[in-house]
């Protein structure tokens, strides 16, 4: 199944696909419906709330999805032209990023760990698939980064890397829009100490570079996520899939999710010896960044701040993410107290 959330009629829906461009709102094909068989769903008015119901709603909603298609008469369709997309999970506990999670990264690595590498994006930088990216000149450059999005279904630690696939609930797009600027900006070059290896009662300084990753990867609308949420048995394989990546019409990445050094059961192995994973969470799994064919840029010269929109982030199975791009002009404010 397609899910999605979205608001029409005044009201915040939780629904699926139902033809190439319509939605069913489970709420109104349960009321329409009235079968006591799928009062347990009644329950679960958003997607969080469904998630965290598991395995047994998940079921009914397959039931539910597969009843509705000969009562169509019925219910009523709505068009996909005329709802308000909103990010398929509005409320995930958590949003994981890994970085440098591409093959073709490995030629630019000086050092780097034999593992995942992780941060976390604010669960405010969530926007919902057709909503505009607003753009600040006090941001600096921002590209985008198409990413393989999964969506947890069920509370997971240390989980096995063979069956790892089974805590997931569906997978969406995401587009982990990045500012290199503010990450320079937020550079620091620095002693850090550290408990000496010889003597750990000794402390030691150890030259480091850092950069912090909140307002760079996290700040508002920096996570377009959707539109869809497409359960695994529409989905064969997470690690073989096509990803292609446009800004205004011009193809910037031409990728697959097979290129990713980890895949996604390592992924979420690794992720949960750290993390509990719990439903709604949700991975992004490393950005799809190979030059596409004839290209004039690279992903990282699609700068949103001089290029405009829309933004378009397609992938096998999962449909297309597109989002335009709006320019602000504020004049970033005096943030400091006043001094006496």
């Amino acid at each position: 199944m397609k899910l999605a959330s979205f608001r029409y009629g005044g009201r915040e829906r939780v629904g699926w696909q139902q033809g190439s461009d319509s939605l069913l709102c489970l709420h109104d094909t349960l009321t329409v419906l009235a079968d006591p068989q799928f009062a347990a769903l009644e329950a679960c008015p958003d997607m969080l709330s469904l998630l965290q119901a598991g395995r047994p709603a998940m079921a009914l909603l397959q039931r539910l999805h597969s009843v509705a298609q000969s009562q169509l008469q019925r219910l009523q369709l709505i068009p996909e032209s005329s709802v308000q997309w909103q990010p398929p999970v509005l409320q995930p506990g958590k949003v994981l990023g890994v970085a440098l999670n591409n093959t073709a990264s490995d030629v630019r690595k000086i050092s780097a760990p034999a593992h995942p590498l992780m941060f976390l994006k604010a669960r405010t930088s969530l926007l919902g698939h057709g909503e505009d990216l607003v753009v600040r000149p006090y941001y600096g450059g921002l590209h985008p980064e198409p990413e393989l999005g999964v969506v947890i279904g069920k509370r997971a630690r240390d989980l096995d890397p063979l069956s790892a696939l089974d805590c997931v609930a569906g997978y969406t797009i995401i587009n982990d829009i990045t500012g290199n600027a503010m990450r320079a900006e937020d550079r620091v070059h620095y002693w850090a100490l550290y408990a000496s290896a010889a003597d750990p009662d000794v402390l030691e300084r150890r030259e480091q570079h850092l950069s912090y990753t909140a307002r760079y990867k996290g700040s508002d609308g920096f996570c377009p996520c959707g539109p869809w949420l497409v359960t695994p048995d529409d989905l064969a394989d997470p690690d073989a899939l096509d990803v292609v990546c446009r800004v205004g019409g011009e193809v910037v990445a031409e990728d697959s999710t097979a290129f990713y050094s980890y895949r996604v059961a390592e992924v979420l192995a690794w992720a949960s010896r750290f993390f509990t994973l719990e439903p709604g969470d949700i991975l992004s799994m490393g950005t799809a960044f190979r030059p596409g064919a004839g290209s004039k840029r690279s992903l990282h010269l699609a700068d949103l701040q001089r290029l405009d929109g829309p933004v378009e982030v397609s992938i096998t199975c999962l449909g297309t993410l597109r989002n335009g791009v709006r320019r602000e002009n504020p004049v970033l404010p005096d943030w400091r107290l006043p001094r006496s």
